[in-house]
Formats: C-alpha cells, sequence, structure tokens
C-alpha cells in the first residue's frame, strides 16, 4: 500500500535519492514537517488509532448467541402480546449487556491507559539531534537510530549499519536472524532479498543501524497482511472453551425446549400458551450472563492486579497465570539484587590491576549497542576511580551477539596514532579462545596450556564464590578505517572483571511461597554453571539439578521432554534453547510461565503459555509479554498468581453452578410436563425465577476463595464442569420430583397454588446451591463475600414475599401459600443444601 509521496520499489533507489522525494535529508526531518506529516498520514498504527466507540461495545454485547437468543424470545412474546413476558426478557437482555457494556467499556479505558503508559519509544534524529519519540509519531522521511532490542517502528531503507541482525520471521517466515546492509536491491526482488530494507514488526537482534522511514502504518507490508488477516486475536483455551461449551448447553436446550414443546402440543394444550411456554424455558435455561460475567469477574482481577503492580495486558492471560504450575526465569534482577557493582578487575595472575579496569572503561563507554548493567558497573567504578577516556576516540564496533558473546571496541589512541588498540570484552570461554599471549608484567607470554590452566583455576573459583567473571583481551594494529569479526583474533588475554550481584535477601521465601502455590522455579541463565550453582545453594535450589546448553544440545526432542521437568538449573544457554526449554516444558504438559526481559527472551515469551516481562524491558520482549511487572520482583509474581487463580475460581463457580442448576431444570421440565395436567410454571413465572436468581451471581466475581483453592494451579476443563453438571443438576431434578409429589399428594395442590409453591422452591434452591457450591468445604466453614451474602439474603426474602404481593402477585398468577405449605417448602429446601453438602463432600474428596 502507498502513502502519499511514497516513492515505488524504495529498495531497488539511491539513499540520497529516495531521502530528496521524502523531503528528507541527514539531518531528518524539521519537527514542523514532521508534525505536518503525523496529520497527514496518520498514526504510525496497524490498527486503528481510535479505540472502539461507545455504541460499538454496546452493540458488540448483542453478538453472543445467548443474548440472540433471549432478543428471539422478547420478540416471540411481543408478537403473542405477553407484555409480561416480554418486559422480564428485556430487562433480562438489558441487564446483561448493559453489565456487560460497562465492564467491557471501563477495561478498554483501562488498556487505552495501559497503551499510554507502556508505549514504545523509538531514537529519531530530527532538526539534526537524536531525541525520543513515540512509536506512533514515526512518519515517512525519519531517520532512525536502531539497535539490538528494539522493535522496528517503519518499513524503511538502510542507511548505516554495523553488524545489524535482524528477525524477521513474522514477515518471511525466515527463523534465523538475517543481516542487513546499506545498498541498492532489483526492483522485483521479494521480501526476503530486499537486504537493503527493514521491515514494521521485525526486531532488531544484534547491532547498530541508521535507517530511513519510508512507510508506516497500514502503509507498510506489516499493514498489508494485517488488512489481509483482519479479525480478532486467536482464541485462548479458555475463552474457546467457554464458548464450546455454551454452544454445548444451547444444543441440549434446543432438545429439551423441542421435547417440551411437542409433549404440551400432544397433550392438546392451547398452542399459543405452548409456545410462550417453550420460549420462556429457553430463557430460564439460558446461561445468558455467562459473557457478562466472565467479563466482570477477568476486568475486577485485572483491576485488583494492577493495583499490586501487576498489569495485565491480554485478559485471557489471567486464566493461563492462574494455571502456572512452572516458571522459568533468569537469575539476574529476579533472584538477585540486580544492582551490579565491579568488585574487582584483576590482572592475569589475580592480582588488582587498574589497567585492566582502564580498558574495561573504554569499551563500556564507547560501546553503543545493547544497554546492559555490567557496562554500567564499569563505567561507575571508573567514574569513582577517577578514570576518563580523554586522549581516545572510537574508530568502530563490533557488536556483542548472542553467539560469539563477547563485544569489541577499536579506539584511536593519541599517543599512538599510527596504531588503533582493539579492545575486547566478553565471556571469559569466548574470549580466551581468541587469545594467543597473555601480559605478565607489561610483557607479552606466549599463552600455553599450563598458563590457560591457571587462568581457567582463577576462573572458576571466582565463579564458585557467586562472582560472575567476564575476561578483556586486546590487540595493537595498523590503523585503518573499518573493523569486522575475523579481527578478533591473535588478541592478548590482559585480565579479568569480576562483578558481584547478590541473591535478594527474600529470594529463597519467595521461592519456598511459590513452591507452595505448586509453581516450580527453574533458572535459565546464559551464566557459567559455577555462578549458577552458588545462587542456587544461596536461595534453596538443588545446585546438582543442572543442564548445561552443551548437555541440551546434544540431547534428542523426547529426551529433552523427560529430562526437563527434573531439573532446576539450566545454565550456559543460547537464546535459541530458551525456546527450546518451554516447549519441551509444556509438552511434558506443564503450564509455563516465562519471566524474561531481552532480545534473546522474546521466542520463549511468545511460547510460554504466558509470557511476563517487566516496565523496562527492551521493546521486542514487552510487546512479547501477556503479563508487565512493574517490579521485577517474584513476590509481585507470587500476589499475581493468586490474584490469577482467585479471579479463575471465581468464573469457574459461575459457569459450574449455573450450568448444574440449568440441566437440573431442564430435566425437571421434562419430567414434569407430560403428567401434570397444567403448566408446572406459566411462562411469566418461568422468566421471573431466572430474573431474580440471576442477581446474586453478579456478586460472584467479589466473592472469597479457599486458600487452598489458592494453592493449586487451575485448570480449565470441560470434562470435570460436565462431571459438575450432571450430578448437582441431578440432585436438584431429584428435589423437584419430591416438591412435585409433595404438593400433589398431600396438599392436593392446583395449579395456581402448585406454581406459587414450585416457584418459590425452585428460587430457594437456586439462591442456596450458590452458597453451598460456592466452596469445597462445609458451607459454615468459608465466608460469602458481603455483597454476594447480603443479595442473596435480599432475594431469598422477596422469594417468600412474591405470594403475598397483592397485585404485583396475581399480575404473576401466583396464590397466598399457607404457614404448612411453608414449612413443607423450608423442609424441601433444607433437605436439598444437605443432599448438596454430602454430595459436595464426595464430589470434591481427596485421594488419601
Amino acid at each position: 500500500m502507498d502513502q502519499v509521496g511514497d516513492p515505488p520499489a524504495y529498495w531497488s533507489q539511491e539513499a540520497s535519492t529516495l531521502m530528496a522525494a521524502l523531503g528528507s535529508g541527514p539531518t531528518g526531518l524539521s519537527s514542523e514537517h514532521a508534525a505536518a506529516l503525523l496529520r497527514e498520514v496518520g498514526a504510525n498504527a496497524v490498527e486503528d488509532a481510535a479505540p472502539l466507540s461507545a455504541l460499538r461495545l454496546l452493540l458488540r454485547q448483542f453478538e453472543s448467541p445467548l443474548v440472540l437468543i433471549l432478543v428471539f424470545a422478547a420478540a416471540i412474546s411481543l408478537i403473542l402480546r405477553e407484555w409480561v413476558d416480554a418486559a422480564i426478557i428485556l430487562a433480562i437482555v438489558l441487564g446483561s449487556s448493559l453489565l456487560g457494556f460497562f465492564q467491557e467499556y471501563r477495561a478498554s479505558q483501562a488498556v487505552q491507559e495501559l497503551k499510554r503508559r507502556l508505549a514504545l519509544m523509538v531514537r529519531v534524529v530530527r532538526d539534526g539531534v537524536e531525541r525520543s519519540a513515540p512509536f506512533a509519531s514515526v512518519v515517512p522521511g525519519d531517520v532512525l537510530l536502531l539497535s539490538a532490542g528494539n522493535l522496528i517502528p517503519a518499513d524503511g531503507l538502510v542507511l548505516e549499519a554495523a553488524d545489524f541482525l535482524v528477525s524477521e520471521a513474522s514477515m518471511t517466515g525466515e527463523s534465523f536472524p538475517v543481516e542487513k546492509r546499506p545498498g541498492v536491491v532489483r526492483a522485483d526482488a521479494p521480501l526476503a532479498a530486499r537486504t537493503n530494507a527493514v521491515f514494521l514488526g521485525a526486531s532488531v537482534r544484534s547491532g547498530t543501524a541508521k535507517v530511513l522511514a519510508v512507510r508506516t502504518g497500514r502503509g507498510t507490508e506489516f499493514g498489508a497482511i494485517a488488512a489481509r488477516l483482519a479479525g480478532r486475536p486467536p482464541e485462548t483455551d479458555f475463552a474457546r472453551g467457554v464458548r464450546q461449551f455454551g454452544y454445548l448447553l444451547i444444543r441440549v436446550m434446543v432438545l429439551i425446549v423441542l421435547f417440551v414443546l411437542a409433549v404440551n402440543l400432544l397433550l392438546r394444550r392451547p398452542a399459543l400458551e405452548s409456545l410462550s411456554f417453550a420460549v420462556a424455558l429457553a430463557v430460564g435455561l439460558s446461561p445468558e450472563l455467562l459473557p457478562a460475567i466472565i467479563t466482570v469477574t477477568l476486568s475486577a482481577g485485572a483491576r485488583a492486579m494492577s493495583r499490586r503492580g501487576v498489569i495485565v495486558r491480554r485478559l485471557d492471560a489471567i486464566e493461563n497465570l492462574g494455571s502456572m504450575d512452572v516458571l522459568c526465569t533468569d537469575k539476574t534482577g529476579t533472584l538477585t539484587e540486580g544492582a551490579i557493582v565491579l568488585r574487582e578487575a584483576l590482572d592475569p595472575a589475580g592480582q588488582s590491576s587498574d589497567e585492566v579496569r582502564r580498558l574495561a572503561n573504554l569499551n563500556a563507554a564507547f560501546e553503543t549497542g545493547i544497554e546492559n548493567p555490567l557496562d554500567a558497573a564499569i563505567i561507575a567504578a571508573a567514574e569513582s576511580a577517577g578514570l576518563s577516556t580523554a586522549g581516545f576516540s572510537k574508530v568502530d564496533e563490533i557488536p556483542y551477539d548472542f553467539i560469539r558473546r563477547r563485544l569489541t571496541v577499536v579506539v584511536f589512541d593519541a599517543a599512538n596514532a599510527a596504531e588503533h588498540l582493539i579492545v575486547t570484552k566478553g565471556a571469559f570461554a569466548n574470549v580466551l579462545a581468541i587469545c594467543v599471549t597473555l601480559d605478565i608484567g607489561g610483557a607479552e607470554q606466549p599463552l600455553d596450556a599450563v598458563r590457560r590452566d591457571a587462568l581457567e583455576r582463577i576462573f572458576k573459583e571466582r565463579s564458585a564464590e557467586g562472582f560472575r567473571v567476564l575476561a578483556v583481551a586486546t590487540r595493537r594494529v595498523p590503523a585503518r578505517a573499518a573493523y569486522a569479526h575475523s579481527d578478533e583474533t591473535d588478541m592478548t588475554f590482559r585480565g579479568f572483571l569480576v562483578f558481584y550481584d547478590p541473591p535478594k535477601a527474600d529470594a529463597q521465601s519467595t521461592i519456598g511461597d511459590l513452591a507452595a502455590l505448586g509453581v516450580r522455579i527453574k533458572v535459565i541463565t546464559g551464566d557459567n554453571r559455577y555462578v549458577a550453582a552458588h545462587l542456587a545453594q544461596s536461595i534453596g535450589l538443588d545446585p546438582k539439578s543442572m543442564l548445561t546448553g552443551d548437555q541440551l544440545a546434544s540431547l534428542t526432542a523426547e529426551a529433552l521432554w523427560h529430562r526437563a521437568p527434573n531439573v532446576d538449573l539450566f545454565v550456559e544457554i543460547d537464546p535459541q534453547q530458551k525456546e527450546q526449554i518451554v516447549r519441551a516444558l509444556q509438552h511434558a504438559g506443564h503450564a509455563v510461565g516465562y519471566l524474561g526481559d531481552g532480545v534473546n527472551d522474546a521466542p520463549a515469551l511468545n511460547a510460554a503459555d504466558v509470557g511476563i516481562s517487566v516496565e523496562g524491558a527492551v521493546d521486542v520482549a514487552r510487546e512479547s509479554a501477556d503479563i508487565i511487572l512493574l517490579d521485577r520482583d517474584l513476590g509481585v509474581l507470587r500476589i499475581g498468581v493468586e490474584d490469577g487463580r482467585r479471579t479463575f475460581a471465581n468464573t469457574l463457580k459461575y459457569i459450574s453452578i449455573t450450568t448444574s442448576a440449568n440441566f437440573g431444570n431442564m430435566v425437571s421440565m421434562a419430567l414434569a410436563t407430560p403428567f401434570l395436567p397444567f403448566l408446572p410454571l406459566a411462562a411469566k413465572q418461568v422468566l421471573l425465577n431466572n430474573f431474580l436468581s440471576d442477581l446474586p451471581s453478579i456478586a460472584i466475581s467479589t466473592d472469597n476463595v479457599d486458600a487452598d483453592i489458592l494453592t493449586l494451579p487451575q485448570r480449565w476443563s470441560i470434562a470435570n464442569i460436565q462431571r459438575f453438571m450432571i450430578v448437582f443438576g441431578l440432585i436438584s431434578s431429584i428435589f423437584d420430583v419430591i416438591t412435585f409429589i409433595v404438593l400433589l399428594q398431600f396438599f392436593h395442590a392446583e395449579e395456581p397454588i402448585f406454581q406459587t409453591s414450585w416457584f418459590v422452591t425452585s428460587l430457594l434452591t437456586e439462591l442456596a446451591v450458590v452458597l453451598v457450591l460456592r466452596t469445597h468445604k462445609f458451607s459454615l466453614n468459608s465466608r460469602p463475600s458481603a455483597l454476594l451474602l447480603s443479595s442473596t439474603i435480599v432475594v431469598s426474602v422477596l422469594a417468600f414475599a412474591t405470594p403475598f404481593l397483592g397485585k404485583l402477585s396475581a399480575l404473576f398468577g401466583f396464590a397466598p401459600l399457607s404457614v404448612s405449605l411453608l414449612g413443607a417448602i423450608c423442609a424441601i429446601v433444607i433437605g436439598y443444601i444437605a443432599a448438596t453438602e454430602a454430595a459436595k463432600a464426595w464430589f470434591f474428596r481427596r485421594p488419601t
């Protein structure tokens, strides 16, 4: 899709020509020109910038098949001139829809606020000055400065690049990062062959680049794909399960309603009365509040979690957080304080060295790739020691990547203009591998086997003490303009950098708290085995339960499936292996959470059942996550897990209780209709019963959840809910039959008395079952929320009062009940509560 002023096949044009066409240049756009372009082309977003209007949100509430059934039923009641029936149905429709609308509108406003709070930023050059600008404000002609971890904000042409590797699997299907460099590509080159172009939605894996933005928003390649695939995001297992179960209920409901209608017609009851009753029965059996209750419960959970520092980017992720039983995490900042300090700079003999500290500072100060706490610690230590980079200037940089695991900076030394100094810093083994000599007292000595063993001994000793150890190497070469990976060779080993990041004081207790919730911690780190083992020992993990990256690489997929669940520490892991570990754990039947904040964490975050990141994470990690922690603390996450389980448990309460009650009513109606000389309930009575019994259900989202429920991962299971529905639904039907027998045999009830009595009994049992089945414990040992209890009491009082409300009672066909009949009703309800309690104790019994 072309935009205003968008040159065709921009990848086939010279950079200068393209800049001129876009009104840009080496100094970028002016602020005024950029603002004018933004007004002209719109915000840099693939989706519409504006959220759904209130009207569209309201209309969307009527998309549910359950709500559509109610609308259809209301239309039939209006055609039949059953005004009371139609009024009740419409009250139910409006109540459910408005409840869902207010919750969704409130949630959408919260999402917009979250987007503003977590809005991605990008470095741009405007007015000749580098500045930070919102992702959405990028326009064609902007000059972008990209580095590792950035999401690419637009389609554009690469102007300058240094080891610039980009992950663009979402665009081309290529799973490995591809290198991008300046140049000109033929106009008919396919997407994957445009090596001088980058695309919105891709991410920078390593290196740096200067890019000219050419297309933004829906004018990009990604925007074109999104337009072709326009639609809602894929359903989660939870959403799919809710929808499928709703359809199951509807199918069963339709069969029962048709059966009851057919029986009534065969018994030669009035056709209009039978049709009206069938419509009312359909309404009474529909779990019409299901969509609204789920929205209310999840929204309430998300708000509660946000107050505790856990931001939910997708409401459905709450279910996944509640079901998580394995959490994979790095150690830095999560299990450790994250306040890394440079403890020592040592020469090859293990002695303190100011020269090694100075060389490390040159490398860290001139590095422009991935920002990291190790470089920050080096610079902070150098400032404290009074070191500076005076007399040196940067010539080139070979950025860090996760294969080489080292970073090289080439500097110009004013004291030696004929040569350049190459300074390399990185993982000990990776730096040692490119060294052929070592510095001893200012003299270079051959790096033979004995000296290598001595260096490795120092490395292991410091690592085993819990320190993270990097190495520094240098080489002097004749001055030239550019350098490459091939220059990282024949270097001199200069010394060690020893960092310390102490374990968090509460790490061990937090891990214990998560274990009590059924969540096992697995550490996945690129650090060496010695540091990881020391940390594990100090925080209560098994230091011997370890798998290294090399060992993992030698395992087959099947072997890893069996091995991964029993490993606590995955060490010396490369980025590609993180996703392998997550997949293996999932294959073993675990619900996996992954906590990460780096560019190399994105694949694992996408693969995990729930991706968790932090507010300060790199762009690609934050955008891949479902949950954002405002504080990188497992204690905060533990609270989030509990909130997620609490939310999920309350959602399942409504689903389970409603479906069992509906099923019981279906069976009761089917049994009663052929044997009664009149309808067991009038249509308006069925509707009123349904309306009143639904009122306390709205308060389920506020209900307390038993502590033992929070200790176990929550899982959605249609099979369990079906079993629940059948057991407790049939108990309800049994007591309905008992009610019929008592009314007909002992009280010889005629139509008004029978219908009034069963209305009161049915309503009271539906209210009672909410309080009984909301907990696995004996009901009196588990306190419901104040709102749920008070609303249930109010409606229960109204149930007893219904037959005695004069004209209002007569409007619904109710008749006053005798004291003895009310006593019988109370006895039946008490018996029902006792039977349900007994069945509950059996149903939820724990195997010994």
